[in-house]
């Protein structure tokens, strides 16, 4: 596996393509990152990334503008294309054992499955719209109060998830160390009348270890749906 940094190199985009981008078109940027890996066609996706801006990860450099940085976790080690993408890769094999605790940052799609009547498959739903929805019905319309329910079911999602996949999310009243924020709903137009709709919201805290071979395919393979848009990837660094 290998964990690379990609960076674009602001005069080689077509105006167009970058302006694309910098309007948060995830699909665009899973089609830009398709090209570092060059393949069969129809090949199956084989990495998870996550987008950031440059401005906010790398204040030192005062030169570079707030131009997208994006972090993958691939299997085959991306290739830089000159003058366009700037790739800086190394190989990725965590060493974990039970109890490690680490930092992490993940940005996720929390969904839950619902059955629907007349419907054979069960329907998914936005947690954190599902959370909002039920408070309506409740009578709930304080904002404030609305806003931490949705919350509250995103941080479950998350606890919940993580007892099936080899780690602890270190919660409690006195060190509230999960933070969950910049909660976004996306639409995205592909070729035709196809769109596709899903959320996003960005979890952040410490976690401790509690089976390193689950833990480790999380890392590799991500969390949660929607990984082809820039969710699901479980960046972590020692405490």
């Amino acid at each position: 596996m290998f964990f690379s940094r990609i960076r674009i190199e602001p005069g080689s985009l077509a105006q167009i393509q970058l302006l694309r981008i910098l309007q948060g078109n995830v699909y665009a940027i899973h089609q830009l990152l398709w090209t570092l890996f060059p393949g069969s066609p129809g090949e199956k996706r084989d990495f998870l990334f996550r987008q950031e801006f440059e401005k906010e990860q790398l204040a030192f450099e005062e030169t570079r503008r707030a131009l997208p940085l994006f972090y993958v976790v691939s299997q085959r080690k991306p290739e830089t294309i000159s003058g366009f993408l700037r790739v800086e890769s190394k190989e990725y094999e965590p060493v974990l054992k039970k109890g490690t605790r680490l930092l992490f940052d993940l940005r996720a799609n929390p969904v839950v499955a619902r059955s629907t009547e007349g419907k054979e498959r069960s329907v998914k739903h936005d947690v954190l719209m599902d959370a909002k929805l039920k408070g309506c019905r409740e009578g709930v319309i304080d904002k404030i109060e609305i806003q931490k329910r949705m919350q509250c079911a995103a941080a479950k999602w998350l606890i919940n998830k993580s007892a099936f996949n080899g780690f602890i999310v270190e919660t409690s009243k006195e060190k509230p160390w999960l933070d969950v924020y910049a909660y976004q709903q996306h639409l995205l137009r592909k070729k035709g009348n196809n769109r596709i709709r899903f959320s996003s919201i960005d979890f952040s805290g410490n976690l401790t270890v509690s089976d390193p071979d689950k833990f480790k395919k999380i890392l590799f393979f991500g969390i949660g749906p929607a990984k082809a848009f820039g969710c699901g990837l479980l960046l972590v660094k020692p405490v």
